[in-house]
């Protein structure tokens, strides 16, 4: 409870209890807190002390507001430095996030000229793409399209795509996706088919990263990525 005679404002005393809450993990990502009219029953304190210690927890990325469904808990952002190399596994190890995957499809055709220029196809030579839902903290936070060479990386049909794809590249196949091409970042809004898999509404803000990876000077793969703008930060 909060201390009327504390010489620590009330709103910093609620804000303060909020916050521990949030941090300690009592209330997780996503989690609906209270209205202001049930904190300030709860802590028989005003509607104004209230909003104060919420108005600072959001401008401070521990709460975010949804008009006409309330205040929830914020997602924590992934941050990651665009100019330097660092896979999502790597980004969400770096932050203290669990990393799961979602393999949603496998197929293989004939590249259109931009992606055979791009990944240095031969003429004869077919395109694999792997498309997987990267997750953190077990909420989807990306849809990774990835393309490959046939004739170099067929393996990779066989694989189970359930773990970090760069791992499994150094670990069993001694390739070492190390050197990213020119990147393109923009802001996009999401489609059907990245909302329904990304669990949000149609719309919802998302980067779309666009890159293609290199194991020295030979290429990997290109990636086309969309990522919930609301969990990922992207640092210059």
């Amino acid at each position: 409870m909060l201390r009327q005679d504390n010489r620590v404002p009330l709103y910093l005393q609620l804000k303060e209890s909020l916050r521990s809450s949030i941090v300690s993990g009592n209330l997780k990502s996503g989690d609906k807190i209270p209205t202001e009219v049930e904190l300030s029953e709860k802590y028989n304190i005003s509607r104004v002390t209230v909003r104060k210690a919420i108005i600072e927890l959001v401008e401070e990325g521990y709460l975010i507001k949804k008009q006409g469904k309330g205040t929830f808990v914020n997602t924590r952002k992934i941050e990651r430095k665009i100019v330097h190399f660092l896979s999502f596994s790597a980004a969400c190890e770096a932050n203290g996030v669990k990393v799961s995957n979602k393999v949603i499809k496998k197929e293989i055709f004939p590249p259109e000229s931009r992606d055979k220029e791009l990944l240095q196809l031969e003429d004869e030579d077919l395109l694999i793409y792997i498309q997987r839902v990267r997750y953190a903290n077990e909420r989807p936070l990306m849809v990774e399209n990835n393309y490959f060479s046939y004739k170099k990386y067929s393996f990779l049909l066989e694989e189970k795509m359930d773990s970090s794809l760069y791992k499994l590249l150094r670990e069993k196949y001694n390739i070492d996706p190390n050197n990213p091409g020119e990147t393109s970042l923009e802001i996009v809004r999401a489609l059907d088919d990245e909302a329904k898999l990304l669990e949000v509404a149609n719309g919802e803000p998302l980067f779309f990263m666009e890159t293609v990876i290199y194991n020295n000077q030979s290429p990997v793969h290109i990636g086309r990525q969309y990522i919930l703008g609301e969990g990922y930060k992207f640092m210059l």
